[in-house]
């Protein structure tokens, strides 16, 4: 079973990113031949900035290994080292309908946000489909926003497959996570960059405890039981203690004479100590960049040899003439 997944290098991660796919994706290099790329060319659609997207792209890398990818256990690699993704989204934009890319809900919503209204982020499923069909992958994990984007992947593949008669794109299968994706920030709505509201995951000292302390409650009195089950705070809590901590600190929201300044304390602790060996290994890793693009390389010539066996029948299908070997 192949899965596949990519993250846009979109700046600083935070816990949001990590209990929403980012731990879905460590937990899953383990169960099949597993792809994980960063998608510097989706990234595209809306950064325009060659120095910040050198940065991002490492930053990302050196996040994923210092939180426990395994080079040895999967494919990890930039989207970039792969030219056949953007060869094969030319060849399936050729063959899609534009009222199927009308329909995609993403691409409105993004301009809603506020995002230029580019073709790059208008095409964005296409280039999504062709990293996904490139590597025959079986599996994808995403969040339910995405769900019609693999359903448009399985769309182009289908076309292609019935255009030129055979099975040359392998129809994936959504793995959707689960509800644990929604992560509260510090103000109560789903954690994003966009909001502002988030917590870095490797944030430490003074600013991991300014934005815990600033989490936003309601006003009940120290001394009056709480439900924890409504609680920005303990919503964090449950992330990253184990199932006895979490228990005895709901019975102390309900008891009462447990106010939220005690429970923030207590998430400031308890992530310090859920973070602290992959902090460590990060500043390790920052020190040795080159191990880091080392890594990236390595995954880039796995990546590019899968990609080019599936790219050779689509070829020659197509008629596409190549007088070399790439």
């Amino acid at each position: 079973m192949t899965i596949l997944s990519g993250i846009t290098p979109s700046g600083r991660l935070h816990i949001g990113n990590y209990f929403g796919a980012m731990r879905q994706h460590i937990d899953m290099q383990n169960q099949g031949d597993a792809y994980y790329f960063i998608a510097n060319y989706h990234a595209l659609t809306s950064r325009h900035d060659g120095t910040l997207m050198r940065r991002h792209t490492l930053d990302i890398a050196i996040d994923y290994l210092s939180l426990g990818l395994d080079p040895s256990k999967c494919v990890f690699f930039a989207q970039s080292d792969v030219p056949q993704v953007t060869e094969l989204s030319w060849i399936l934009g050729t063959m899609c309908p534009v009222s199927l890319m009308e329909k995609a809900v993403s691409y409105k919503d993004k301009v809603a946000q506020g995002l230029s209204a580019n073709v790059g982020l208008f095409t964005y499923p296409i280039l999504q489909a062709a990293d996904i069909l490139i590597y025959h992958s079986d599996l994808v994990p995403v969040g339910a926003d995405q769900k019609q984007h693999i359903e448009i992947t399985r769309d182009l593949a289908i076309k292609f497959n019935n255009t030129y008669g055979g099975e040359f794109l392998r129809l994936p299968d959504a793995h959707i996570v689960k509800e644990v994706a929604t992560v509260p920030g510090v103000d109560g709505r789903k954690m994003s960059k966009s909001y502002n509201n988030t917590i870095g995951i490797f944030d430490e000292g003074k600013e991991l405890k300014e934005k815990v302390m600033s989490i936003q409650t309601d006003s009940t009195p120290l001394e009056e039981p709480k439900d924890p089950d409504t609680c920005n705070v303990f919503a964090l809590i449950k992330l990253v203690a184990d199932a006895h901590v979490s228990a005895d600190i709901a019975a102390k929201y309900r008891a009462g004479g447990y106010g939220y300044g005690h429970a923030k304390k207590e998430l400031l602790g308890l992530l310090e100590a859920y973070f602290q060996s992959a902090r460590e290994r990060r500043k390790a890793l920052q020190n040795d960049e080159q191990a880091v693009l080392d890594i990236l390389k390595a995954g880039g010539e796995k990546a590019r040899a899968r990609a080019e066996s599936v790219m050779v029948p689509i070829r020659e299908a197509a008629g596409i003439l190549r007088s070399f070997h790439a």
